[in-house]
């Protein structure tokens, strides 16, 4: 074969080689093409609906980090160290029995709690001032689940008088609790400092750090520079607190059987003046012990007179008070 035809027939060859390849690219360029124009066609829409909020933005794309709950700090020292002792052999009866009693008002505090964005292990005050019992009266005459005393109750707007002590009544008393531990805590900068002025007063804190810490405050550390000058009850007071924390969630998280008692849950109804609870329970067929326990604060067992009161009564059983309201005023069944 000549010179000459090898070389037509290779450029033959790459004629048809060039041709295949641009006859395969045509449908991919003409496809890529479409797909811009109908984007570009859609920009206009696109563009309205981010500028009028309907477009909805992939939660795959844009995750919310978790929320980063308060917390308070868990020092361990010589003082902590001494309760989780006491707490772990001679007093380990006495902790699983208020860690079993907590169920009653835990929902109630932490709810709380949480609302107002405060540490959560604060409900722990409630287990050291009163063991989470409405009941509790202190050798000061300190009243109730977070034992209030007179004065400090009705500047936290808490009313105490001869038919009721809302120091008892463990919804109003909770929600002055917190507002007086916001306070302490603004006050102090520190949730140490603002537990030693809830047991001791805050006066008597201030003073305190004056005189031993120059004045200072914002730094738990503060707490255990000045601890030998605090009385004796608040020098426990904080260790305390800690220890029952950490040894709380160890408990959880290993499991330990703890019986809870079954929450704090009610319903309201409105009744007369001077209804008695005996007359209440009556009328829902149950023991007057349970509207005792749900009314703490009804401190004579009826309502105040020349009022209508709300009595907080078992759950799903408001319509049946209603209704025995209806053909005559509750009395006590005891007269």
């Amino acid at each position: 074969m000549s010179a000459n035809k090898v070389r037509e027939r290779s450029a033959s060859s790459d004629r048809v080689k060039t041709g295949k390849r641009l006859q395969l690219n045509k449908p991919f360029l003409i496809s890529f093409l479409v797909s811009v124009l109908l984007s570009l066609s859609l920009l206009p829409l696109w563009w309205f609906q981010r500028s009028s909020g309907e477009v909805e933005i992939s939660p795959q794309v844009f995750v919310t980090e978790p929320e980063i709950r308060p917390a308070i700090p868990l020092h361990v020292n010589a003082q902590v160290e001494y309760w989780l002792e006491e707490f772990r052999t001679t007093r380990n009866h006495e902790l699983l029995d208020l860690l079993g009693r907590q169920g009653l008002f835990d929902t109630l505090i932490r709810g709380k709690l949480q609302q107002r964005g405060m540490p959560e292990d604060l409900v722990y005050l409630a287990m050291i001032e009163s063991g989470f019992s409405p009941w509790a009266v202190s050798q000061v005459s300190a009243v109730g689940l977070w034992q209030f005393m007179g004065p400090t109750a009705l500047q936290f707007g808490l009313r105490v008088d001869n038919y009721i002590d809302e120091r008892r009544d463990p919804v109003r008393a909770t929600d002055a609790a917190l507002d007086y531990l916001e306070y302490l805590y603004t006050r102090f900068d520190s949730w140490y400092l603002a537990a030693a002025a809830y047991n001791a007063g805050p006066g008597r804190v201030e003073r305190i750090l004056k005189r031993h810490a120059k004045g200072r405050i914002g730094d738990e550390e503060i707490y255990w520079e000045v601890l030998r000058y605090l009385p004796r009850e608040t020098r426990n007071y904080v260790p305390r607190l800690i220890a029952v924390s950490i040894l709380a969630a160890d408990a959880k998280a290993s499991g330990v059987k703890i019986l809870p008692e079954a929450p704090y849950e009610y319903d309201m109804v409105f009744v007369p003046g001077e209804t008695y609870l005996s007359a209440v329970a009556e009328s829902l067929g149950v023991r007057e012990r349970v509207l005792q326990d749900l009314n703490p604060h009804l401190t004579r067992g009826l309502t105040p007179p020349n009022e209508i009161y709300e009595v907080r009564v078992p759950k799903g059983g408001s319509s049946t008070v209603v209704a025995s309201l209806a053909p005559r005023r509750l009395v006590s069944t005891s007269d």
